[in-house]
């Protein structure tokens, strides 16, 4: 990750914050569209939608994808055969 991209990530995902934050986790208005790779999808308990994702990195940020055409929590369900 470049210094370059890691300001612009920090000004966008600011600018989408929505609502208070503890200083670890930020909620987010749901309208930047990122394509992640991953190894695998396990269920956890730990999280709401009831998955984790293995080495989970981001590959791009898809501007060119509207929001009705992403995954959905249970397309990611489905990886892991839950």
């Amino acid at each position: 990750m470049t210094d370059e991209m890691l300001a612009w990530q920090t000004e966008r995902f600011t600018d989408l914050a929505d609502g208070p934050t503890d200083g670890y986790v930020v909620t987010v208005r749901p309208e930047q569209v990122v394509e992640i790779a991953l190894d695998g999808v396990q269920r956890s308990s730990r999280y709401p939608g009831g998955v984790a994702l293995r080495f989970a990195r981001v590959l791009r940020y898809r501007d060119d994808k509207p929001l009705d055409e992403t995954d959905t929590i249970d397309a990611v369900r489905a990886l892991g055969g839950s």
